[in-house]
C-alpha cells in the first residue's frame, strides 16, 4: 500500500468515527508528532536566540537602520 493511499484510509477512518475519545487521542498523537522549529536549530543557534531575547529582555536594542548598516 503506498503512503497516499494510507492517508486516505486514515482519513475516512476518523471522518467516519463519531467516537470524542478516539478523536482527541488522534489530534494528541499529530500534536504530539508535530516537530518545533527549535528543535530543528542548532545549539549555537539556540544560544544566539537566548541571548538575543535576554539582551531585548535587558533593554538592549538598537533601530533597524542601525542593525542594516552594521550587517552591510
Amino acid at each position: 500500500m503506498d503512503i497516499q493511499t494510507t492517508k486516505l484510509e486514515l482519513l475516512r477512518t476518523i471522518l467516519e468515527n463519531e467516537n470524542a475519545e478516539f478523536i482527541q487521542r488522534v489530534a494528541d498523537f499529530v500534536k504530539k508528532e508535530k516537530s518545533d522549529f527549535w528543535d530543528e536549530l542548532s545549539p549555537s543557534e539556540q544560544e544566539d536566540i537566548k541571548k538575543g531575547i535576554e539582551d531585548l529582555d535587558n533593554g538592549k536594542r538598537i533601530s533597524y537602520d542601525s542593525f542594516l548598516k552594521k550587517i552591510s
